[in-house]
C-alpha cells in the first residue's frame, strides 16, 4: 500500500503550507501521497506550483468555504532537494516560496541584506507579516545563507519584541552569521535589546556584500 501523509495547514499563513508540504514530499517514496488541508485558494495555487516544480501530480477539491484539500502524488523522481544539491544539471528555479527567486548556487555563499522590519511598499502591517514569512521561509531553505545583515530599521527584527527571533536563532545554530549594524542599534537606542547575533560595523557590512556570490534583499 502506498504511503499517505495528511497535513493540517488550516489557518497557516504563507509560506507555511508550502514548507510543510515540501518537507513531507522530500521524505515520501514514489507513488506516495501527501494530502494538505488549507483554508484559501492562494495556498492551493502555491501547492500546485510546488507540485509542478517537483514533477508530481496534484489534484484539489473544496470541502467548505474555507477548507480545501490538495493531494500531491510523488512521481518517480522528486526534485525538491536535487534542485539545490545537483550542480551539474541546469534546473528550473522554484517560485513557490519566493516569487522570482533565482536558483541558489553552491559555488559562492549568498548573503541576505535586510534594511527594514517590513517587506515591500504599502501597508506597514502587511509588510511586517510578509517579512516574518520571508524569514521563516528562509530558515527552511535547503541551503541557508552564509550571513544575514540587518541595518537601519532592519535591526528591529533582531531585538526585543521581534516575532522572528526564534527563526533567526534556528539559522544561527546551523552556522548562519547574524549581524546587526552597531550605529543603527545606537540610533534607535536598542543595543541593549539585541536578542540574536552580533553587533557589527559598516565596513564589515560592505566587505560581506562585496564578497558575496549573491545578495538577496527582500
Amino acid at each position: 500500500m502506498s504511503e499517505r501523509y495528511v497535513i493540517n495547514s488550516l489557518g497557516d499563513k504563507c509560506p507555511v503550507p508550502v514548507v510543510k508540504a515540501k518537507k513531507a514530499l522530500d521524505g515520501t517514496q514514489p507513488g506516495g501521497v501527501v494530502e494538505i488541508h488549507v483554508d484559501n485558494d492562494i495556498a492551493v495555487e502555491n501547492l500546485r506550483k510546488l507540485s509542478s516544480n517537483m514533477k508530481c501530480e496534484a489534484t484539489a477539491r473544496q470541502l467548505e468555504a474555507k477548507h480545501f484539500v490538495v493531494e500531491i502524488t510523488v512521481g518517480e523522481k522528486v526534485k525538491g532537494k536535487e534542485t539545490l544539491a545537483d550542480s551539474e544539471e541546469k534546473k528550473e528555479p522554484f517560485q513557490g516560496i519566493f516569487c522570482g527567486m533565482e536558483e541558489i548556487s553552491r559555488e559562492k555563499p549568498y548573503v541576505v541584506a535586510i534594511s527594514s522590519e517590513t517587506m515591500g511598499e504599502g501597508e506597514p502591517a502587511l509588510g511586517k507579516i510578509l517579512m516574518k514569512g520571508f524569514l521563516y521561509a528562509l530558515s527552511q531553505m535547503d541551503i541557508l545563507p552564509e550571513t544575514i545583515l540587518f541595518y537601519n530599521g532592519g535591526i528591529m527584527l533582531t531585538t526585543e519584541g521581534s516575532e522572528s527571533i526564534e527563526d533567526l536563532k534556528t539559522m544561527e545554530e546551523q552556522g548562519v552569521k547574524i549581524y546587526s549594524c552597531g550605529t543603527c542599534l545606537d540610533f534607535y537606542n536598542r543595543k541593549d535589546l539585541l536578542k540574536v547575533g552580533e553587533v557589527t560595523n559598516m565596513y564589515t557590512i560592505v566587505e560581506t556584500m562585496a564578497k558575496a556570490g549573491k545578495i538577496l534583499k527582500p
